[in-house]
């Protein structure tokens, strides 16, 4: 009998590709959005791309054509109530269902509190990084129900350490973010949703820049001396929304280079 559920479960069953499936992927014009956008439209999925930066999604709409179908551009502010609505509605309206969400879009704003302005950093930054996943997912998940699909939450290493007061606010965002992914995964289980979050450590995109303008920390150490691509997480991400890891939810996946070892 073991044997027999074994050569079922390896002959096709637990497959990567996202053919027919409905894709949303906020934060899409650049860096792990970019790239998670991409390849989803390479496995066959019809993308739906979030991003406020207009330019940047056409021209990630235009890779996401040259190996897939063409995606439906949104350009949206996830942390304005009635944009978040309109992605989901625009999706609904475009494509009849929802699979997957990818909550990607987040901002990195330093602050400290002996300087005066952790408040100013925290409203950005949570706002954006905690309170939009979580209204965004209230949205779609009465239609993830309908297909039994899944969430992805693009957290960061940095929820689970501190390495400057200046990204206390990031860091706590993340921290929250990973809670409220096992959260929402305990609740949404008996209805046959996932919910999982990727916490990536320094990938090299325009937020690690800017990470390093405003700390001041530019040489980030890891224990196998490198960073990740954008690529490597959108990889990641995409193994986590597949069939192959249907048993898998409220889990946080760390790929940070031993970030946390260094």
């Amino acid at each position: 009998m073991s044997l027999q559920f074994v050569a079922q479960s390896t002959s096709g069953n637990c497959i990567m590709s996202f053919k027919n499936k409905v894709v949303i992927v906020t934060g899409a014009s650049a860096g792990i959005g970019a790239a998670t956008a991409v390849l989803f439209s390479k496995e066959g999925a019809n993308v739906v791309i979030v991003g406020r930066n207009e330019a940047r999604l056409k021209n990630v709409a235009s890779q996401c054509a040259a190996v897939g179908s063409e995606p439906l551009l949104v350009k949206a502010d996830v942390a304005n109530d009635e944009d978040a609505r309109r992605i989901i509605n625009d999706t609904i309206q475009k494509f009849g269902k929802l699979d997957v969400l990818v909550n990607n879009a987040g901002v990195l704003e330093s602050g400290t509190i002996l300087d005066g302005t952790i408040l100013e950093s925290f409203d950005k930054t949570i706002g954006i990084n905690l309170r939009a996943p979580v209204h965004t997912t209230m949205l779609a998940t009465p239609h993830l129900v309908k297909t039994k699909g899944n969430i992805v939450n693009v957290s960061s290493v940095l929820g689970q350490l501190h390495v400057t007061p200046l990204a206390n606010a990031y860091s706590t965002s993340k921290a929250g973010l990973d809670h409220f992914t096992r959260g929402c995964a305990k609740e949404l289980a008996s209805s046959g949703v996932r919910v999982n979050a990727v916490n990536p450590g320094p990938v090299e995109t325009n937020m690690l820049e800017s990470f390093g303008e405003s700390t001041g920390i530019h040489d980030v150490k890891t224990a196998l001396g490198r960073v990740s691509q954008p690529e490597e997480m959108a990889d990641l991400i995409l193994y986590v929304a597949s069939e192959k890891a249907k048993g898998i939810t409220g889990s946080v996946f760390v790929a940070d280079n031993g970030i946390r070892l260094a």
